[in-house]
């Protein structure tokens, strides 16, 4: 065999190799992700899937506009403006001085860069501003989003308008048991005290241990989903459906009433 050859042998089997342990690297990554934490929001035949930060920062969203009494039309448009904006991230960073869930900015008098930092308050704020909005109720979701971000980018919004109308649905209780979530680790007894004072903040008072409302109710038990693993809950009951993290699904139980509650999990 010539030298010529024999490199052009050696060559095709690095080639090779790689081109397996590519394969390999995605195999792997890809049955993590599959196997991993993760939330799905579903209404009617369209879902969408989130991590645990997104479906915890979407539930904040989500109530927080339901505590100042606005429609879900308003929670739509925030939800498209927070995925345009950070994916639903809480982001330390942007463009000039923007960071947190809107990009929101200290300079133009959104708050302080602590208070932006906070998720319920970004999406109070969020809410403030877009109800200053002459008819927001009838725009468009990109366009009444526009009118509050001013972004450089006026239409990108409405690539989001499908997902943030299912997250909608889901978080508001306007579709039953439309969040999932399901996680192994890190479940227990829940964080009480600090549980308490996020639920005051973010759902207002009387959001547990009373009748309520089916879709009060449901936006109750979506956003216990979506922080489940930050407050170590493990099992969420109400009218008629059990959630619990390890199984990561809605299932009937007969004994859960008009009142949502914490249980142990099964």
């Amino acid at each position: 065999m010539s030298s010529r050859r024999s490199r052009w042998t050696v060559l095709s089997l690095l080639v090779a190799m790689a081109v397996a342990v590519t394969v390999g690297l995605n195999v792997v990554t890809s049955h993590h992700g599959a196997s991993g934490p993760t939330c799905q929001t579903t209404a009617g035949s369209s879902s969408y899937t989130l991590d645990l930060e997104q479906a915890a920062n979407a539930t904040t969203v989500a109530a927080v506009g339901k505590r100042l009494g606005l429609p879900d039309h308003a929670v739509t448009v925030a939800l498209a403006a927070a995925l345009q904006e950070s994916r639903l991230r809480n982001l330390s960073y942007g463009d000039l001085d923007s960071r947190g869930l809107f990009q929101q900015r200290p300079s133009q008098g959104w708050g302080t860069s602590s208070q932006i930092m906070v998720p319920s308050y970004a999406a109070g704020a969020f809410y403030e501003h877009l109800a200053l909005v002459p008819g927001w109720q009838d725009k468009a979701v990109t366009d009444a989003a526009q009118s509050v971000q001013r972004s450089a980018a006026p239409s990108a919004y409405a690539q989001w308008e499908s997902e943030a109308r299912v997250l909608a649905q889901a978080l508001t209780g306007e579709v039953p048991a439309g969040l999932v979530c399901r996680f192994r680790n890190g479940a227990g007894t829940p964080l009480s005290s600090e549980l308490s004072a996020a639920m005051t903040t973010e759902l207002g008072s009387g959001a547990m241990g009373v009748s309520l409302p089916p879709a009060r109710g449901w936006t109750v038990a979506a956003w216990l989903v979506g922080h489940a693993s930050r407050y170590r809950i493990p099992s969420v009951v109400f009218a008629g459906q059990r959630w619990t993290a390890a199984r990561g699904t809605w299932e009937p139980d007969s004994l859960a009433g008009p009142d949502v509650q914490i249980t142990s999990g099964a």
